[in-house]
């Protein structure tokens, strides 16, 4: 029996050399030179954005609270977490079908037989009708011999589903660190809004008391007066959206941190958040090693390869190994002696012969799947090569924008003064004075969404660049 074992053992590691389907090779990507940008192509030696962690990027201590509060409780991330372990368990169930199963099997049967039936027993045979036969055996071996890979591919497929996992789980964690910064700094621009809309309320409605004083006085017509209020109305009937929008922001970052509807903790005030440093993207190349949704995309790759030879396998025959070993007897007292033992060794082959064209399907259809996989892998590619071009320039034009901006409030801001002090002074109409009111405040709306754009661009880009995933 020993050597039996040991032969099946030994034919099983000659046969299990050899694997059908196509080993799998990374297919050729052309990444470009340099990102397409105004800011010069970046060097091997430098440094990329993505080398920084979140934490180095985000400096607002609020902010970082509640990054680490949503890497706790966001549902999404823990449903990414479940399904590595599903992976990891997937894997563990495929690699154990390339082993031998062990398995002990008992059973005690009490029979009865009629001295009167078809097949009469008489007495002098069978001096009790009674009979009680047990059964005790150890399956030794139960398995089948991997002569063409089919198990190989499998537990290939299912490996690469588990790192797929994992990445996925990468993914998720930067998709839920730009979120959430993403949010707040939407939220930050809110309340600096806000206080945009609170200050220039109460400066209108001093200019409103100030008009109707005039008014009164016969100084100032009707219109005037007319002109006065709807600023104020205007200014007044902002306040109320923006206070919707605060709130309806703060439950959108508490569903992110996966907490109930509620009040977020504030930090630094819009104008007030430090950018990150002038860190280049880095070399398009390292891109692929960098982003997990494109390392994500390619264990699909290998995955779908490998069930090519998975579906292959089913053209050549399914070798498997069966034995036991155990004892029989109508004794239980002596089921386990030498005289009583049984030992079974069975080989098997299974050869598919005909089967309508059933192989030949799947074999093309583990191929276009593997196709569809490798599309998808370069369209991830390619639109990350997309979002960190349009990152970079969003980045350099916002920047560009924000320093216009600036100079246009500033000039803004000079104009309304000199207006209200010609209107004062009977030099000039109220109505120059109200229209340079008008254009400051819209100008300071502008510029509070110019600042956060150029924020969201940082955020954007960091994201691009495969970043903050990074623990």
């Amino acid at each position: 029996m020993k050597k039996a074992i040991g032969l099946a053992a030994s034919l099983s590691l000659v046969l299990t050399g050899c694997m059908v389907g196509p080993n799998y090779r990374r297919p050729a990507v052309q990444p470009p030179e340099a990102f397409r940008s105004t800011a010069p192509a970046p060097t091997a030696e430098q440094a990329s954005l993505s080398d920084l962690k979140w934490w180095e990027v985000f400096k607002d201590d609020a902010l970082q609270g509640l990054i680490r509060a949503a890497l706790i409780g966001n549902y999404d991330l823990q449903n990414a977490a479940a399904r590595i372990e599903a992976a990891r368990a997937g894997l563990g169930i495929t690699r154990s079908e390339r082993l031998p199963n062990l398995a002990l099997t008992g059973e005690v049967a009490t029979n009865r037989f009629s001295r009167n039936g078809a097949s009469t027993l008489p007495e002098e045979f069978v001096p009790s009708q009674s009979r009680t036969f047990g059964t005790a055996t150890l399956d030794l071996l139960s398995f089948e011999i991997d002569l063409w890979g089919r198990l190989r591919r499998a537990t290939e497929a299912a490996r690469a589903g588990l790192l797929g996992a994992e990445e996925n789980r990468k993914a998720v964690i930067t998709t839920l660190v730009s979120d959430v910064a993403a949010a707040y700094f939407g939220l930050r621009e809110l309340d600096y809004e806000l206080e945009i809309s609170r200050r220039t309320l109460e400066l209108r409605r001093a200019s409103l008391d100030l008009v109707r004083i005039r008014h009164d006085g016969g100084v100032a017509t009707l219109l005037d007066l007319r002109e006065a209020e709807q600023l104020v109305f205007s200014a007044a009937e902002i306040i109320p959206r923006l206070e919707q929008q605060i709130a309806q922001t703060e439950n959108r970052i508490s569903l992110l941190l996966g907490r109930n509807p509620g009040p977020i903790e504030r930090g630094r005030a819009l104008t007030e958040q430090e950018l990150a440093p002038e860190v280049p993207a880095g070399l398009p190349s390292a891109l692929l090693e960098r982003r997990p949704d494109i390392r994500a995309a390619e264990q699909d790759l290998v995955a779908a390869n490998a069930g090519i030879g998975v579906a292959r396998a089913a053209y050549f025959p399914r070798i498997s190994l069966t034995g036991y070993l155990g004892g029989q007897s109508t004794q239980l007292a002596s089921l386990f002696s030498a005289s009583h033992g049984v030992w079974n060794l069975a080989p098997q082959a299974t050869q598919p012969i005909f089967a309508a064209g059933r192989t030949r399907s799947t074999v093309q259809l583990a191929e276009a799947r593997r196709q569809g996989a490798q599309v998808a892998f370069q369209k991830t590619i390619r639109s990350a090569f997309a979002e960190v071009s349009d990152a970079l320039i969003a980045c350099q034009k916002e920047r560009e924008s924000r320093v216009q901006q600036e100079l246009l409030l500033h000039a803004l801001q000079d104009r309304t003064r000199l207006a209200y002090v010609r209107y004062r002074g009977g030099v000039d109409t109220l109505l120059h004075a109200l229209d340079a009111d008008r254009d400051q405040f819209q100008a300071e709306l502008t510029l509070s969404r110019i600042k956060l754009n150029e924020l969201l661009g940082v955020v954007r880009l960091y994201k691009a660049v495969g970043g903050g995933w990074q623990q």
